[in-house]
């Protein structure tokens, strides 16, 4: 259950015109925009012209996807049958969906997180298991049965978007990719999904950051089963072991508001990111405002999250119920972290949340 937040707009497309895409190309790095079914629109996959010939994400698993990307391919005189390396930023579908038919065609490495490699190689078991997963959270914070089997349903619908994949080259924290003109060190920077990975160019000064920081949206942090958990692990299944997806992100945000030789930011969607510790600032205050709202709201009286979504949101707590839980939880997470909020058990295992001292002004 998979998707983009539910404040998600259309992005701006790359400026293929613009001063960040001037410096990216002069690194010999194109923007490649593939469309996608999803409301955040075109996803930015990147051709990097080194040897070996390498591309950042593949777009989603479509016909039209594939014949834009063959294109934009073509456009900087190469072919798929050209890549030798293809690299992975993360799981979500609009990144990984071509991967597999991409790398059969060109026999090109498939580099990604080793903690991603089961997943994406057992990617119908695995989603099974998110699934399952996603249920039981939901169930737990107070989504009724009937919608929760609606999203099941729509979720099963949209996996044909994304497709397994063989990882050839597994990758962890600080691990360097050398390339004939350029060494990409690794980061890893879960939080808007478990296997968030970032590539660096210290020497250039630009990171390759896919859907970790976007300029236009702030990165919808999905509470999502852990990488590590095999599909079958009972206490994740039944959604007792729940990653706190916002407080890893900020950390993860932090990480990357400290790293040294970043000056220019190339993002997964939308437009490229030239201050990004002024947008990861704004990022801090945006949660901090939201956690502050929420607490108001339970102040009132004890809520289910799911109660908080749809008073957030109305009917998009509905038709989006996985992504408003998702987002309503990741602050509730950090209230229950300072002491300023209580979840408790009620009736039939449902967790209330409760307001431990007066919010904030």
């Amino acid at each position: 259950m998979t998707g983009e937040p539910p404040t998600a707009l259309p992005a701006a497309d790359w400026d293929p015109h613009g001063e960040p895409a001037r410096r990216a190309a002069e690194q010999g790095i194109h923007c490649l925009p593939i469309p996608t079914p999803f409301a955040v629109g075109r996803v930015n996959a990147y051709l990097i012209e080194d040897d070996p010939l390498t591309l950042l994400d593949s777009g989603p698993n479509s016909g039209r996807a594939l014949d834009e990307l063959e294109r934009a391919l073509a456009a900087h005189g190469h072919r798929v049958e050209d890549l030798g390396l293809i690299l992975v930023s993360h799981q979500h579908m609009d990144h990984v969906g071509l991967v597999d038919i991409l790398a059969r065609r060109s026999g090109a490495e498939v580099a990604a997180l080793g903690l991603l490699a089961p997943w994406l190689a057992r990617y119908g078991e695995f989603q099974d298991a998110d699934d399952a997963f996603a249920g039981a959270v939901m169930a737990r914070h107070g989504i009724p049965e009937e919608t929760r089997l609606a999203l099941r349903a729509v979720s099963s619908a949209f996996r044909g978007w994304g497709a397994k994949a063989q990882v050839t080259r597994p990758l962890a924290e600080g691990d360097e990719i050398v390339l004939r003109d350029r060494t990409l060190t690794v980061h890893h920077r879960p939080g808007h999904s478990p296997s968030d990975t970032v590539f660096h160019d210290p020497a250039r000064g630009t990171l390759l950051a896919a859907d970790h920081l976007i300029k236009h949206i702030s990165s919808n942090p999905l509470i999502a089963r852990p990488l590590e958990s095999p599909p079958d692990d009972v206490e994740t299944a039944r959604g007792l072991r729940r990653p706190q997806a916002l407080q890893i992100y900020l950390e993860s945000l932090a990480a990357t508001k400290v790293m040294d030789g970043v000056d220019l930011v190339l993002p997964g969607h939308g437009q490229a990111i030239t201050d990004h510790v002024a947008l990861i600032d704004e990022r801090a205050r945006l949660h901090a405002r939201r956690a502050g709202r929420i607490h108001r709201m339970i102040a009132e009286r004890p809520r289910t999250a799911y109660e908080i979504a749809q008073a957030m949101w109305g009917n998009v707590a509905v038709t989006q119920a996985y992504l408003t839980l998702s987002e309503v939880l990741g602050h509730t997470d950090l209230l229950v972290n300072d002491g300023r909020v209580a979840e408790v058990e009620g009736p039939g295992g449902v967790v209330v949340l409760e307001s431990l001292r007066e919010p904030a002004s």
